[in-house]
Parts: C-alpha cells; structure tokens; sequence
C-alpha cells in the first residue's frame, strides 16, 4: 500500500503471493508426476494383457486348424468307405427282374459334405462385342 505524506512516499510490506505460488507449482508438477507414472504403469499392464491374448489366439486358431483337418480326414475316410461297397454285401436282386427305383440321396455323401468345402465359382456373362477393344486404334508408344 502506498500512503502519501507529504512530498514523500512511504511503501508498506505487504503480503507477497510469491510463495504461495511456488507451492502450488511445485503441488501440480508432483501431481503431473505420479500422473505420468501411473500412465506407464498402466501401459505396462495393458502391454501385457495384449500379448497374452495374442498368444491365446494363437493357439485357439492351431486348435481350430487341426479340428478342421481332423474332421476334413473323417469325411475323407466317410466317403471312401460309402464309395466301396463291402464285399460281404451284394448288391439285392429284384425278383421281378425290373430294376430298382431310384434311392434317396443319404445323408453324409460326397455332394453334400463338400458343398461347404468348395462351392463352383459362379459363371460369367459373355462379353458383348461393344465392350471388345478395338486393336486397331490402341496406341503403343516406347
């Protein structure tokens, strides 16, 4: 505060605020601190937790791929064994000397187990000649 006396001026200490606010900086910069700490704790951690689950889904797609091979050789050995007919079993004989109806198609055969394997690729459109190229019009520069 300044008080006029006269022709001279007289300055009373006041409070400074100088300190105050040096504590409160040094307060954030320490809060700041373990803040970034924490984050590279958590980092860390979340680091981890991601390799772990890579690893896990690692192995459950190896698991997944030898199940797959496994049941791809237990169709295989399905359909060669419906494939061959037993030699124990002849074929029956229609009495009446006319040939057998036509049977339902069973269930597990060929067709129907590789249907999901490898579907037919579908058919394309033939070109019309008004998509064809002209050959002689194309340019071929060097």
């Amino acid at each position: 505060m300044w008080k006029l006396t006269g022709n001279k001026t007289v300055t009373k200490p006041g409070h400074s605020l100088l300190p105050a606010l040096i504590i409160l900086f040094l307060v954030s910069y320490g809060l700041l601190t373990m803040l970034v700490v924490e984050q590279g704790r958590t980092i860390d951690s979340q680091r981890g937790l991601i390799q772990m689950l890579f690893s896990d889904s690692v192995e459950l797609t190896g698991m997944k791929g030898k199940e797959n091979q496994r049941r791809q050789a237990e169709a295989q050995a399905r359909t060669h064994s419906q494939m061959k007919p037993p030699p124990a079993q002849a074929a029956p004989r229609n009495p009446q000397g006319q040939s057998p109806t036509s049977n339902p198609p069973q269930a597990g055969t060929k067709s129907q187990s590789t249907s999901k394997l490898a579907r037919p690729l579908p058919q394309k459109p033939p070109k019309s000649t008004a998509d064809q190229d002209d050959e002689r019009r194309m340019l071929i520069s060097i």
